[in-house]
């Protein structure tokens, strides 16, 4: 006889049970490293592709290789041929926490309609173009905005909310200091 795996915001809540329980059987599973590789193309042209990584105890191959391109808008004397880095920075908080939403929403039994998020970085360039040693050349804030359309109580969307904002990977690493080792190679 075939099962169905019990699906829910497109999550398959058997395999995230299973993960979930092989992580707790086997802790060091949860050790994962990400990895990307960029070259400069000229003027504010970056290209990064991302094809490999490790996790759940090896080395793991990506279905295959992703791209991102990072560009400036013009009035950043680019080509406005894609979005620029602090945009980019944007959209990973705004994919993580609708995954982090949407996943535990799911584990949950919580069903998601629709989900959307909206963010805005705000931005001085004086330290970036070596203007002023006093301004930090990043966000000097964030502001995200987001909506849901579920059956779900206010109780339980506002207790889901909680947790995916403890939980959320890249929120962590936006909100706190991360160790950052540049080293130049020959």
């Amino acid at each position: 006889m075939m099962t169905t795996a019990t699906v829910n915001n497109g999550v398959d809540l058997e395999q995230l049970g299973a993960t979930i329980g092989l992580i707790k059987d086997d802790p060091q599973l949860a050790q994962f490293q990400f990895r990307t590789r960029s070259r400069w193309e000229g003027g504010a042209r970056c290209v990064t592709e991302i094809t490999s990584f490790y996790g759940a105890g090896s080395e793991q191959q990506h279905a295959r290789t992703h791209v991102m391109v990072g560009d400036e808008p013009e009035v950043l004397l680019g080509a406005d041929s894609s979005p620029n880095a602090v945009e980019s920075v944007l959209g990973a908080l705004a994919g993580c926490l609708a995954v982090g939403y949407a996943y535990n929403a799911a584990a949950r039994g919580i069903d998601i309609e629709e989900l959307t998020f909206d963010l805005h970085g705000d931005l001085d360039l004086h330290a970036f173009l070596g203007l002023s040693d006093e301004q930090r050349p990043g966000f000097k804030n964030i502001r995200a905005t987001y909506r849901v359309k579920s059956s779900a109580t206010d109780d339980e969307l506002a207790e889901l909310e909680a947790h995916v904002l403890r939980t959320s990977p890249v929120l962590d690493i936006v909100r706190n200091p991360v160790p950052v080792q540049i080293n130049r190679s020959d």
